[in-house]
């Protein structure tokens, strides 16, 4: 009888821990999930690169963590965007040269990572392929052509410049030629809570100077900071058996000037 009611003591004493350790592992996933979100919500965002508008800055199967701690916050910021809040909050204003994540003025499903050449009030227009702000051309200087191996595995070179902007930053750009359709444009005057977006990759990009336009502040969701992954374009991140011979190890936590 004595070891009968030890043995239900024993069976009492597991089943509780059991249903401890249960609630224990959900209180620390439930903790784990809120902290990610919170971390997405208000510090830093992935987003991976599709397109090569930004080429040479960033490339193809890149990954980049966006600070959304860098301008503030506005629904964007927000998981599935909800309308909790017009405008922005704890706002920053962007710098000039920045590589901006935003959302498209008439299509705010969509994320576009272009960089940021005008500022409220600034007057900026292309002629003959060259950037102008305010009036003034800004320099940009030659240097060695832009190496990258397409979807179909051909080298394609591109002429390369470096562009100085007012201010002195200064980035990589790619310009084909100066007498494409938008290297020639009219001069657009950047209204108040607006800002001016383009691509590096100057004569391949869908930007302010056609299909985007002025770009509200309040769309704006961060500054891509940190190429935290990068793989090469022809292949997935989830082909992991790839890894070894894409990865772009070079690339791996390098900062986005």
């Amino acid at each position: 009888m004595g070891q009968e009611e030890i043995e239900d003591g024993v069976k009492t004493y597991s089943s509780s821990r059991k249903s401890g350790g249960f609630w224990e592992a959900f209180r620390t996933v439930a903790y784990a999930v809120v902290i990610a979100v919170g971390v997405r919500t208000f510090a830093y965002e992935p987003f991976n690169i599709p397109s090569g508008s930004m080429f040479p800055t960033v490339l193809i199967g890149d990954y980049l963590f966006v600070s959304k701690l860098s301008y503030g916050y506005s629904r964007y910021s927000l998981p599935y965007s909800l309308p909790l809040f017009s405008g922005r909050i704890l706002f920053s204003e962007p710098e000039r040269g920045d590589v901006v994540v935003f959302r498209h003025p008439r299509e705010p499903d969509t994320n576009y990572i272009k960089r940021l050449v005008g500022l409220p009030g600034d007057r900026i227009q292309v002629v003959d392929g060259i950037l102008q702000v305010n009036g003034e051309p800004v320099k940009r200087r030659r240097i060695e052509d832009f190496l990258y191996v397409d979807y179909e595995g051909n080298t394609r070179r591109t002429p390369q410049y470096i562009e100085t902007l007012p201010g002195g930053r200064e980035h990589r750009i790619l310009e084909e030629a100066d007498n494409r359709p938008f290297d020639n444009t009219r001069e657009y005057a950047v209204p108040p809570g607006h800002y001016f977006m383009m691509g590096d990759n100057r004569d391949n990009s869908v930007d302010s100077r056609r299909g985007v336009g002025f770009v509200p502040e309040e769309n704006l969701i961060g500054r891509a900071t940190v190429v935290f992954f990068s793989h090469e374009a022809d292949v997935h991140w989830w082909e992991f058996w790839k890894w070894p011979t894409s990865i772009r190890y070079r690339r791996l936590l390098q900062s986005v000037d």
